[in-house]
């Protein structure tokens, strides 16, 4: 009976515990290591991923060291100005050229005439490129048909078959757009073709037991897996058709970015020489960080699958 009692006892009247079993005094709180930290904790900092990071800093600080030495060694005459120009001059001759012109040329025309032919072309082997590629990835049908002529000519420097086109095409508008295109056209469709070909096979097989027709698995999952390889190919391909421009406005050209440095060349006009080559790089650098910006948003999970 007192056992009975003692049970249904209520909490207060029960004996107090004794102090041999009494529950330890509560920790005082430590301080969170970084592993259990609130915020959570970025790629690579516990095990340090391989150039993660920002890079900007050094971007910044190797750009102004070199500017910084170029500034050194021209205002120090220690090269002389026929082969490198000071920076002051080449920024006074761009006011004159952007002013009063070049080769019956202002510089804002000469840039726009070779805006309009690299990015002509770029327009033109995205269009035809890109579906030679995904068919190269998805019939070997296609990949027989299209492998063998672009892995011949791919190799070749576009002043390689700089002749012929003329020979065929002529000397006009047509045949510059053309050198520049071929460029771009390879390195695109290559890219394209392996980026098709890098698709999950997990993926694919998904998407069929799922109900997927072989159209549908090609646009909804062999396309969008494909499209970081396509922007590289991309990125590529512009850069090499900013390589070519310069060849292609080699013959009859009046005009434009290529023809104002070659023809500079011609009179030893240095200034000008490095001008137009500092133009055509901050044109293709702005076209780069947009094709970044353009991947970042059509493609958030590269890097994260």
């Amino acid at each position: 009976m007192s056992d009975s009692k003692a049970i249904h006892a209520p909490f207060h009247a029960r004996e107090p515990v004794s102090s041999d079993s009494a529950a330890p005094p509560p920790r005082t709180p430590r301080r969170r290591s970084r592993i259990l930290a609130k915020k959570p904790v970025k790629p690579g900092d516990a095990f340090g991923v391989p150039g993660h990071g920002s890079s900007l800093m050094t971007s910044f600080v190797t750009i102004v060291a070199m500017i910084g030495i170029w500034f050194a060694v021209t205002n120090l005459h220690l090269i002389k100005p026929l082969f490198l120009p000071s920076p002051q001059a080449v920024y006074a001759k761009f006011l004159v050229v952007a002013t009063d012109g070049f080769a019956n040329s202002t510089l804002a025309q000469h840039t726009g005439v070779s805006l309009l032919r690299v990015f002509g072309a770029f327009a033109l082997a995205c269009l035809t490129a890109i579906p030679v590629g995904v068919m190269m990835g998805v019939s070997r049908i296609a990949r027989g048909a299209f492998d063998p002529p672009i892995e011949f000519y791919r190799p070749l420097p576009p002043l390689a078959y700089l002749p012929l086109i003329i020979i065929w095409f002529g000397i006009g508008e047509f045949s510059k757009v053309l050198l520049i295109y071929l460029a771009i056209f390879a390195p695109l469709a290559i890219a394209a073709r392996a980026g098709v070909r890098s698709v999950s096979i997990e993926q694919i097989h998904a998407a069929y037991s799922m109900g997927a027709s072989r159209t549908q698995v090609v646009f909804h999952v062999i396309m969008k897996s494909a499209l970081p390889e396509i922007f590289t190919g991309m990125r590529i391909g512009i850069g090499v058709g900013w390589t070519t421009l310069v060849a292609a406005e080699m013959v009859a050209s009046s005009s434009g970015l290529g023809f104002m440095v070659l023809n500079a060349a011609e009179f030893l006009a240095s200034d000008v020489v490095i001008m137009g080559i500092i133009v055509i790089g901050f044109f293709a650098l702005c076209f780069d960080a947009l094709m970044r910006y353009v991947e970042r948003v059509l493609v958030p999970w590269k890097g994260h699958v």
